[in-house]
């Protein structure tokens, strides 16, 4: 019974109904044929129909036909388009009131049927609103084989691409994958462990991490921690554990612990799907986006469903909030790839709706600074369905001002103007607006907010001037820092943040190394500066004239051809493509020019075709379509630039960066996230360094690390009070007892008799090594049963089953799924090293270069990456329950000496890099001091006071073991443990009514002298010294007065 559905399905359905969700009861196929629910659809017949007609009371006739039309829907083949836009209708007809959540019905069952014909599946949790199944759960137990990659493999390669699944994947809003376990992604690429979740897709959906807002870092996100939950029905949950046979854990510890509202599972089920959220992310964070590429001079269509990142969810909660409290104007600070266009695209919704709720009218405005990135936001805009209207110069923008409807044409789809304002940024004349109308409300949403704005006397800030009630909302994943152009000094503080770190760990973009140029290349490019110095006679020589010299030009080319072509063949993808960032446009002129004369003598057999990007180059649509034959169409394999794309540009296929120039600040920041996009399966992007950036990516990263630092008020020093909270067969029957004795004591520090307190136990465990000794000795333990139980007497069955673990199948199970879920993990990183070793030394020795060296650019504008740390690190000091341990106390010591002299602001990259490490490793520190401290605690039945007694005679008898003194009681962790229970029962008793009697100190520790004798009797083969007997006192005296005093203080 120790499975997934007992660990994770059934308390999962209980949990739902805390949150407000009707458990339906078991749904059989023959209900089918009494009305209870449509076999086409899975719609709740007679649920659905109740709600239609209380939503829709004057048009309840037009049920039937909604039915067949919502039928036909589904079986269309467009993602379930057309039935999502019926779904968040409010008129004619009206499926959910979104506006008023009571008013509609949620219902949960388990393993209902998806059928169509032969084909089938059956989702481990079905979600109802108003008897539409709009969401399912699929979980599997923790450490299961394959983790959550098995279940995406499933979904991508046999449910999605399956036609016959097709009205029940388009009917589905919300996918949720759960292993019941921490997150695990390997750096974000590979979902092995956690909690995911993702919507219908044609034949990919990416698995998406859901992180709770807890900016404070608590242990518990405060949505999780105060969310009202209401009780649970025993006579619910004794029907839904009835249904599916799963009576018997109900009193089980396991289930106990796994029906807690903070379980990963449970936690996302709070936050996706309790009925306010869930109807948001209904009405506001369903996507269809249509895209289009040329492929042998043929367009191709293809069409995605995409579903709100946590981030974007957050952001728009968010600003509605801040609107709500009158602020008008502020940062989203999102590092660049995690969806900020996106983010935009969903603000029209939500803001359209907040404002009409104040029966004002939104118009939308998304400011850029550039022509390439108006056609790109018009693209992403139109291709999620919004009517985009543009305006390239100061006279359009002015013209559809004068125009106060929300919607220009009579589509009635929501619109959106996109303006370049490149060509008026600077145009200082006042700007004046006709008659504003009450009920109109402008709504600015600026791109790439570091640039394009000029405070006191530009375009823009006239704009402003003029409508002073406007919204502004300012987008940027580089904020600018310095003096009167800080972006914070101008649009006010920030909305929402979203930080580097957190972008990389949920898989929306990649880490960035950082490659040196090999030595004997840069040995010739300096042969090449040296004689051109010499050939002018030693005069001053401008460095343009060396690095557009064609000698340099050609070596450079020589050296980026070379490269891309074999990182290519590495990685084995041909379709990788590769960007020069050149020191003048001259140049990049020039290395174009050259470029396919330097292909055809480096590598003639290998076609590549490069592009040339500069803004006097070309026209603007030769420029296009460059662009597009890059990002879509993929017949340019290198983009060659100077000032042109470093910001805002967004190519995933771009994984090879040639940093020919230095570039400072936010620049330099916005320039190497060009290649950060998520790509197929690869986990890095690729940054070739020439200019030798280091420095100035360390000087930019450490500016950022302080804003956050100013953001977060971290003050100069903290204070000194938060650092102070830190044989053959058969043996003989006493021999096979002192084994199983030993294998006990081995043991003791595991919840062994709750399989799963012990699976979170071990889940943690990355060493290998501890867990497969931990596997023998199970295996030892579970040899032994089954000998005794073959060959063993009565008497020897009966003294056996004092030792025995009983539930010893199911931790081994939990260690063997550990361990092999430890070699997957080991797997994708061994096998994307093979890949690459195998392809490296296929490779000719006349194209097997050497680089100087390698590094991953760590962006840690996340500072809320320690400071979260730090807060863990108090906090987990805080709540250690042995205060008295020489192991903790020797660790808080070395913690508060180190952060008293070092304090707590990080500037440095490098001082941040030290202050990780050290955190990490007091983290993991305590956090084993925790695990081990917990396993005790659940010895003695949750009491901690015993299990720190317990812990001061380990200490003693290790000290006298080493001596070879006798035992204070025994050297036995077991037999400490059963002579304090019985102390403890026997004292616990004594006081449970006559709490007067710890008033009195003195009189209270005879009682306990008396009671330790009393309970020592039994033991004769135990006999401690009087000093024995006097440690045992007062340590237990301690333990109850102090519990005493802590809950009834003296005045």
């Amino acid at each position: 019974m120790f499975n997934e559905a007992t660990r994770v399905q059934m308390p999962a359905l209980v949990h739902l109904t805390r949150l407000g969700y009707q458990y339906f009861g078991k749904i059989h196929e023959d209900d089918a044929k009494e009305g209870v629910y449509d076999p086409d659809t899975n719609i709740l017949l007679q649920v659905f129909r109740a709600q239609f007609c209380q939503l829709n009371p004057t048009q309840s006739g037009a049920f039937e036909q909604t039915l067949s039309a919502i039928r036909k829907e589904l079986n269309d083949d467009d993602l379930g388009c057309g039935f999502y836009q019926r779904l968040k209708a409010t008129s004619p007809l009206k499926l959910i009131d979104f506006d008023h959540p009571e008013a509609n019905v949620f219902h949960c069952t388990a393993e209902f049927t998806c059928r169509n014909g032969q084909a089938e599946f059956r989702p481990d949790i079905t979600l109802f609103v108003n008897g539409l199944p709009l969401c399912f759960v699929e979980v599997k137990k923790p450490n299961n084989s394959g983790g959550m990659v098995a279940e995406s493999t499933r979904m991508n390669k046999e449910r999605f691409p399956n036609a016959k699944f097709r009205r029940f994947i388009n009917m589905t809003q919300l996918m949720i994958f759960s292993n019941n376990m921490e997150y695990d992604t390997r750096g974000g690429v590979v979902p092995v462990e956690g909690a995911f979740y993702c919507t219908g897709a044609r034949s990919f959906a990416p698995f998406n991490c859901f992180r709770e807002e807890n900016t404070r870092g608590n242990k518990v996100a405060p949505f999780h921690e105060n969310y009202p939950y209401g009780e649970i029905i025993p006579s619910i949950e004794k029907q839904i554990l009835t249904d599916y046979n799963c009576q018997v854990i109900h009193t089980s510890p396991e289930y106990q612990s796994n029906r807690s509202p903070f379980t990963p599972t449970n936690r996302i089920l709070t936050s996706m799907c309790s009925p306010e959220r869930l109807l948001y992310l209904l009405r506001y964070g369903i996507a269809y986006v249509r895209m289009e590429r040329e492929v042998d001079g043929k367009i191709e269509s293809t069409d995605q469903k995409h579903i709100m990142r946590y981030q974007q969810l957050f952001a728009a909660m968010a600003i509605e909030r801040k609107l709500s409290e009158g602020i008008r104007s502020g940062l989203v600070w999102h590092t660049q790839g995690s969806g900020k266009t996106a983010l935009s695209y969903y603000l029209t919704h939500v803001l359209n709706d907040y404002f009409a709720r104040q029966n004002k009218v939104a118009k939308f405005y998304f400011i850029v600074d550039r022509l390439d990135l108006l056609e790109q936001a018009t693209q992403e805009f139109e291709a999620r369905g919004l009517v985009v209207n543009t305006a390239n110069s100061r006279k359009e923008l002015m013209e559809q001002f004068r125009i106060n409807q929300a919607q220009h044409g009579s589509t009635g789809k929501a619109e959106i103007t996109v303006v370049n304002i490149q060509r008026f940024a600077e145009d200082k004349e006042r700007v004046e607006l006709n008659a504003y109308a009450t009920n109109l409300q402008r709504v600015f949403i600026l791109d790439e907010a570091h640039r394009g704005y000029r405070p006191g006397g530009c375009f823009l800030a006239n704009l402003f001037d003029a409508d002073q009630n406007a919204i502004k909302i300012a987008l940027t994943g580089t904020p600018l820092l310095k003096d009167e152009r800080a972006s914070c000094k101008i649009f006010g503080n920030y909305l929402h943040t979203y930080y580097y770190d957190r972008s990389i760990a949920d898989g929306y973009t990649l880490k960035i190394m950082r490659e040196d140029i090999e030595t004997s290349y840069r040995e010739k490019l300096t042969a090449v500066q040296e004689k051109l110095e010499t050939l002018v006679q030693k005069k001053e020589v401008s460095k343009h004239q060396i690095i557009e010299h064609d000698s340099y030009v050609d070596e450079l080319l020589r050296y980026i051809i070379t490269d891309l072509v074999r990182f290519r063949k590495i990685q084995g993808d041909e379709s990788l493509g590769g960007m020069m960032i050149c020191e003048t446009s001259a140049q990049a002129e020039k290395l174009h020019q050259h470029f396919e004369q330097i292909r055809q003598s480096v590598c003639p057999d290998t076609p590549l075709k490069a592009g040339l990007i500069l803004h006097d180059y070309e026209d603007k649509e030769t420029r296009r379509q460059l662009v597009k034959d890059f990002k879509r169409n993929m017949t340019i394999d290198v983009l060659i630039v100077y000032n042109m794309l470093l910001t805002g540009f967004d190519a995933p296929r771009l994984k090879r960066l040639y940093f020919g120039r230095k570039l400072k600040d936010h620049n330099l920041l916005q320039a190497i996230t060009r290649v950060n996009r998520p790509y197929k399966d690869m986990r890095y992007g690729f940054l070739i360094d020439f200019a030798d950036i280091k420095r100035n990516f360390e000087e930019t990263n450490e500016a950022y690390l302080q804003e956050l630092n100013r953001f977060n008020e971290v003050p100069d020093e903290e204070e000194e009070s938060m650092v102070d909270t830190f044989s053959q067969v058969l043996e003989s029957k006493e021999e096979i007892i002192k084994q199983m004795e030993e294998i006990r004591q081995t043991l003791f520090e595991y919840s062994c008799d709750n399989a799963e307190d012990f699976s979170t136990e071990i889940s943690t465990q990355e060493d290998k090594s501890v867990l497969l000794e931990l596997k023998h000795t199970l295996i030892a333990a579970k040899n032994m049963a089954n000998v005794v139980r073959t060959f063993g007497d009565e008497e020897m069955r009966n003294a056996f089953a004092q030792v025995e673990i009983t539930k010893l199948p199911a931790l081994l199970n939990e260690v063997q799924q550990r361990i092999n879920l430890i070699n997957q993990k080991a797997a994708f990183e061994t096998n994307a090293q093979t890949k690459l070793l195998i392809n490296e030394a296929m490779l000719d020795i006349e194209f097997n270069f050497s680089k100087i060296g390698q590094e991953e650019l760590r962006l840690i504008a996340g500072g809320m990456e320690l400071k979260e740390k730090w807060q863990r690190t108090i906090t987990a000091f805080t709540e250690n329950i042995d205060q008295d341990d020489p192991e903790f106390i020797s660790l808080r010591e070395a913690f508060t000496e180190r952060f008293r002299e070092r304090g707590f602001v990080i500037d440095t990259i490098a001082k941040f890099n030290e202050e990780t490490q050290a955190l990490d490793e007091i983290i993991q520190r305590l956090k084993a001091i925790q695990l081990r401290n917990s396993a005790l605690v659940k010895k003695y039945d949750g009491d901690a006071k015993f299990a720190r007694v317990h812990k001061r005679i380990r200490e003693v008898n290790r000290q006298r073991e080493k001596q070879k003194q006798k035992p204070m009681f025994s050297f036995k962790d077991e037999e400490i443990m059963v002579i304090l229970k019985i102390i403890k029962d026997n004292i616990d008793t004594k006081v449970y009514d006559r709490n007067d009697i710890l008033l009195k100190d003195a009189y209270f520790s005879k009682t306990v002298l008396s009671l330790i004798s009393q309970c020592l009797y039994h033991f004769p083969q135990i006999e401690p010294d009087s000093k024995d007997y006097g440690f045992i006192r007062d340590r237990i005296t301690q333990q109850y007065l102090h519990q005493y005093n802590a809950t009834y203080p003296t005045a």
